[in-house]
């Protein structure tokens, strides 16, 4: 039986809440926080030469500055689409 897009997000809604009920959300996302942030520390430090300490703040603000770029992208993509096409603004 093919689902609406409605009972899909209902689907997904139900499982997510079953699986937060059943698990410490913070233990089961670790992983992937961890995956992350590593992420930012190569970004920062390819070669691993700083300080731990030094890594660890330097990929906080990598981390500060990726999600203010998504913020950006964002802000712009939503005046976009208040504009309409042809850059004439909807009402």
């Amino acid at each position: 039986m093919e689902l609406t897009p409605q009972q899909r997000s209902l689907r997904g809604r139900l499982a997510a809440h079953t699986l937060h009920s059943k698990v410490d959300s913070t233990a089961h996302t670790e992983a992937a926080r961890n995956a992350f942030m590593a992420r930012f520390e190569r970004q920062v430090d390819p070669d691993g030469v700083l300080d731990p300490a030094e890594r660890s703040r330097r990929a906080e603000q990598a981390k500060k500055a990726y999600f203010a770029g998504l913020a950006l992208k964002s802000a712009r993509a939503r005046g976009a689409r208040r504009q309409g096409p042809a850059g004439k603004a909807k009402r």
